[in-house]
């Protein structure tokens, strides 16, 4: 495959997410009012605005990133006026995610109006948002309380966010801040034996509830870490710990990634299906991860059949395909196994994220 046709599947997948991130919020608005007896209004703010949307503008950031096409730029600004037009959602771990977006356009594009809603709302985080023991996020979330809870999803969701708005505005109490949420999110979430990410803990309870190595879930973390290390000078020792927790977590992905290049939506569980959005995570961890320094390049074998299985995940329409839906904590291993597949933002912005870094990958060989 040349790059030119490497690239023109980029822009499908984006397309693809582009159309998407508009025409899917009905669907999500149904299940808000039917299921849960929301207003129409309320209903319609969270179903427009929500982490799902978070990730796929940050797939989208990407691209520009890598063409400095300012289209991109002005399709993520549309989206944000858009939205704030509408009015945004009440405030919880989810809903914080498409900030992240917000603020990597405003270091571009200077705007009082975005400046206003970042600065309130990185406020709420470090001052109102509900905490667990210890003083760490809780993933309280528009459908569930998850009273004393801590899930890995909350590192990319709202963490990356408080850390990207330390930088933005220069505030180190927000950047201690986020320091602080990714050492207690390692301290419980962390699977010692295999150096892979359980999906939860509980601090009512004293443990991690099925003890499910979920893929998704390890994703964030895989993406986490590596965009975490770049956005400012972190202090050495905090950098030497993100660093092997990221190595740690890689030397597992490689001995459990099936012969397909796919992983499991339950890493070390082969009965699980294989499934394509936390593929597409590690991908991009994984290849960022070696390009950055962060990982051996011993890891680019893995990485290379992370791509092809990504490519052969996506369909003429640009769609990634075999993407599971969103998935709450589980307190059983068959919890996770019966989510069904859906075409979802976050899969096309993973899809895009892989495809990037992959295609930046191809380049440095052919250097």
């Amino acid at each position: 495959m040349t790059q030119k046709q490497y690239f023109q599947i980029i822009e499908k997948v984006g397309e693809n997410l582009n159309d998407f991130l508009y025409s899917s919020d009905e669907r999500y608005r149904s299940h808000l009012t039917e299921s849960l007896g929301w207003t129409p209004l309320q209903a319609k703010r969270f179903a427009c605005w929500d982490w799902t949307h978070g990730v796929g503008l940050y797939g989208i950031y990407k691209l520009y990133q890598f063409t400095k096409d300012e289209r991109y730029l002005d399709y993520i600004e549309a989206w944000l006026k858009n939205r704030m037009e509408i009015g945004l959602p009440e405030k919880n771990v989810n809903t914080v995610a498409p900030l992240l977006v917000m603020a990597c356009v405003h270091e571009i594009r200077p705007s009082k109006e975005y400046e206003a809603v970042m600065r309130e709302w990185a406020e709420w985080i470090m001052h109102d948002m509900k905490r667990t023991a210890e003083e760490g996020l809780q993933h309280s979330h528009a459908e569930l309380e998850n009273d004393q809870e801590l899930w890995d999803d909350t590192l990319l969701m709202t963490v990356l966010f408080l850390a990207k708005a330390g930088k933005v505005f220069d505030r180190q109490d927000y950047t201690d801040e986020a320091i602080y949420q990714f050492m207690i999110h390692v301290k419980y979430l962390t699977d010692t034996k295999t150096g892979l990410w359980y999906h939860g803990w509980t601090f009512a309870e004293r443990n991690n509830f099925a003890n499910a190595l979920w893929g998704r879930g390890n994703c964030w973390v895989t993406i986490f870490i590596p965009e975490f290390l770049e956005m400012f000078e972190l202090p050495s020792y905090i950098r030497k710990y993100a660093v092997y927790a990221l190595q740690e977590q890689a030397k597992a992905l490689a001995r459990y990634q099936s012969p397909s290049g796919m992983w499991h939506t339950l890493i070390d569980d082969e009965s699980s299906y294989l499934e394509s959005s936390c593929t597409a995570g590690f991908c991009y961890g994984i290849l960022k991860g070696i390009r950055k320094g962060y990982l051996d390049p011993g890891y680019e074998e893995c990485g290379k059949k992370a791509i092809e299985a990504v490519l052969a995940k996506i369909s003429p329409e640009g769609e990634l395909m075999g993407v599971s839906y969103g998935t709450n904590v589980g307190r059983t291993l068959e919890h996770y196994r019966q989510i069904p597949m859906s075409k979802m933002h976050y899969g096309q912005a993973l899809a895009l994220l892989a495809l990037i870094e992959g295609l930046e990958w191809y380049r440095e060989q052919e250097a």
